[in-house]
């Protein structure tokens, strides 16, 4: 309305405005008020492109390929591109010309011319594996281009994303590759085959190879059993030796104490026997009478007994002897009395003589010479 308008951009844009000619305004995301009479304006998009491209090639082979891929760049100089391209927009923001398609056409061809000398150099079957080669060469190419560098762009990337023959061809390829993979998997079968007969050799060298060692295990076992034996053996031996010589000088040992205790009673015998001579050796010289006499016995049987004696050894000193039954029987003591041989015991002394026997009249040790009573 009276030539006056309002023109607002985003951050992403980048604007030249035009008045008579000169350059009166440009920058990022600017919003202002202009004169739509005598003023131009144009908007540079500054973000990230995506483009699609897809064009055939000629390999090495004189084979066809069809290259697709996506190329991605930026704007980096607005206004060096905006001198060489048409970005002018009208009063409602459109572009009046579609510029971005034709410079999207010119990265495209200089993709591809930088793509075909590297593809002219390749074989068929090379080519559609040379994804990432191809990748290479392009960003190289566009890099290097100065077209590219008169328009104010920077490639930032590349990608292959297929690289084909003809369907002639590619079946002509999977046939050649079926074949191969059929050959290939052939010999995986006889490898896998011969892979099989040769661990089953190797099993049964090793059950052989096994069994080699058992046996040779067995063979130490019975050696080793064989030593062990011999070595008891000899340790048996040895044993019995040294019981053998133990024995002997327990017997040496046995008789030596024979020796000595047979010693040791001599000794003890003449000893007692030269203490009993010497301790007799006072009472030699004396009559047994008075020895009997030393002795105070007072057991009556022995006195008569003595009396008796004595009446033997005078008895051709004697004419008649009168022995009297009540003597015999005072001797006997038959009547029950103490010493008889019906009556009841009484303890008696060690020297064998009656203690409390009663004491009866005892002509002594000396009885009268005639001997009557």
């Amino acid at each position: 309305m009276f030539g006056l308008s309002y023109a607002k951009f985003d951050s992403m844009t980048y604007v030249m405005q035009y008045r008579n000619g000169q350059l009166v305004r440009e920058g990022r995301g600017l919003a202002f008020f202009y004169g739509t009479l005598g003023s131009s304006i144009a908007a540079v998009p500054l973000g990230s492109n995506d483009l699609p491209f897809i064009f055939n090639e000629t390999t090495a082979d004189y084979q066809s390929i069809s290259i697709q891929g996506q190329l991605t760049y930026r704007i980096t100089q607005p206004k060096q591109l905006a001198e060489l391209l048409d970005f002018t927009v009208n009063g409602s923001g459109i572009y009046k010309k579609n510029e971005l398609e034709k410079l999207n056409q010119r990265l495209v061809n200089e993709a591809q011319t930088a793509t075909s000398a590297f593809v002219h150099s390749l074989g068929l079957k090379d080519s559609v594996r040379s994804n990432k080669a191809i990748e290479a060469e392009i960003v190289a190419g566009l890099r290097a281009s100065a077209a590219v560098a008169l328009l104010g762009i920077e490639v930032l990337g590349v990608n292959i994303l297929a690289v084909r023959a003809t369907p002639e061809m590619e079946r002509a390829l999977e046939a050649e590759t079926r074949e191969r993979l059929q050959q290939e998997a052939d010999q995986a079968v006889y490898e896998r085959r011969n892979f099989a007969v040769e661990q089953e050799r190797r099993i049964k060298e090793s059950e052989l190879n096994t069994d080699i060692a058992v046996e040779e295990k067995r063979k130490q076992i019975d050696e080793k059993r064989n030593e062990t034996q011999l070595q008891r053996a000899a340790n048996e031996r040895r044993l019995r030796e040294l019981q053998i010589q133990a024995d002997i000088a327990v017997e040496a040992s046995r008789a030596q104490l024979l020796e000595q205790q047979t010693a040791n009673e001599r000794l003890a015998a003449e000893t007692q026997g030269y203490v009993t001579e010497t301790t007799l050796r006072p009472f030699q010289s004396l009559d047994w009478r008075t020895l009997t006499a030393l002795q105070n016995n007072p057991n009556p049987r022995l006195n008569i007994a003595l009396a008796f004696r004595e009446l033997a050894e005078n008895a051709a000193k004697i004419g008649t002897l009168n022995i009297t039954p009540d003597l015999l029987d005072g001797l006997l003591d038959r009547d029950g009395g103490p010493g008889s041989a019906g009556g009841p015991r009484r303890n008696r002394p060690a020297d064998g003589s009656d203690a409390e026997a009663p004491r009866r009249d005892n002509p002594g040790p000396n009885p009268p010479k005639n001997g009557r009573r």
